[in-house]
């Protein structure tokens, strides 16, 4: 069981504050963990990974959007705030790793990193959890993808592109908006976006492969910030990008209505209006294969605005694939298997 440590480290003192900008108000409580697991399992038709590596239970970048939300209910706490500021740390995450990876059948399948929460948030820069789980991996030389809204991910640039040369890594960073203002608004304890795209340029000249991800696409607000974001990344030297229509599930949506409300006053009715436009009237759809992507002419409109902008930056023209000897997933996909964005560029 998770137990609480007395005085919680403070990633503002460490020496990797230049990542975070300036720390938020609210207060925080960080638990310890001897998990029994640090990989998880997903069998979802619309993600393209089967494994993800999660060091932590909870995200202090507290994205009023994050659909991760509700994992927190497992724990006895509330998918708002709880999340937000009740942060676990499995400190034995890498030597759990280790264990997992040693295992004689194990066939060195992609590993995602964040599958759940962020692997990068500021905890990250006491614990160095996600560290030690990417120096794991080094040592068997088996591939990775890591997906965060965290400019931390910079700090380990010499490790990813070290892992890059032996086996296969690569880095999507996650920028919704482009304007630091509105970012702030909306995503209160997240980095600047230009501090994320310090971070991708930075690892981008390392060598290590990089990707953007427009996620989530929030019609009414940020969906006409895709061709600047797209712009500024591939400037990055990213090569890949994605996007993924907003998710608002059951305990996610009260969180995000009242951000927005507070953000965006004057366009609150309006973004919730232009949501529901691409969710035939509703403000989500649980069903896998349609969960991250909308319907009807304005979803198509955001689509094919990514889709001009991508083809004309040279984004996804010759994605990088995994070595032979690795796999995304083992099992046959289904036949009737949704259509999908590749999170790493490995299609």
């Amino acid at each position: 069981m998770p137990r609480p440590i007395d005085n919680p480290p403070n990633p503002w003192l460490s020496t990797h504050v230049e990542y975070f900008g300036e720390p938020p108000p609210a207060g925080l409580e960080v638990f310890e963990e001897d998990a029994r697991s640090v990989v998880s399992t997903n069998d979802s038709p619309d993600i393209p990974f089967r494994y993800s590596v999660n060091p932590y239970r909870g995200c202090y970048h507290g994205c009023a959007y994050c659909y991760a939300r509700p994992t927190h209910q497992y724990l006895g706490w509330g998918a708002g705030t709880d999340f937000e500021r009740k942060i676990v740390a499995k400190v034995n995450a890498p030597a759990l790793l280790r264990q997992f990876l040693a295992r004689p059948k194990w066939t060195r399948e992609l590993l995602a990193f964040s599958g759940v929460t962020d692997c990068y948030q500021p905890l990250e820069a006491h614990y160095g959890l996600t560290r030690g789980c990417l120096e794991a991996c080094l040592e068997f030389a088996n591939p990775v993808g890591v997906i965060t809204k965290g400019p931390l991910v910079a700090r380990d640039v010499d490790l990813l592109a070290e892992l890059n040369r032996r086996a296969w890594a690569s880095v999507t960073i996650s920028i919704p908006f482009i304007d630091d203002a509105m970012a702030r608004r909306i995503e209160p304890s997240v980095a600047r976006p230009s501090k994320r795209f310090d971070a991708l340029a930075r690892l981008s000249a390392a060598g290590v492969r990089t990707g953007v991800a427009v996620a989530p696409v929030i019609p009414g607000l940020n969906d006409s910030q895709i061709p600047q974001i797209l712009a500024r990344a591939r400037e990055c030297g990213a090569q890949n990008a994605f996007l993924t229509l907003l998710r608002l599930p059951a305990e996610v949506l009260p969180v995000f209505e009242g951000r927005l409300k507070e953000a965006e006053p004057l366009r609150h009715a309006h973004v919730l209006s232009a949501i529901r436009d691409v969710r035939r009237g509703a403000l989500n759809n649980a069903e896998f294969g349609r969960r991250m992507e909308g319907e009807g002419p304005r979803w198509q409109a955001i689509e094919q605005l990514f889709e001009l902008h991508a083809r004309r930056l040279g984004f996804n023209t010759d994605p990088p694939r995994l070595p032979a000897q690795a796999t995304m997933r083992v099992e046959p996909a289904p036949k009737t298997r949704p259509r999908q964005r590749s999170l790493f560029g490995d299609d």
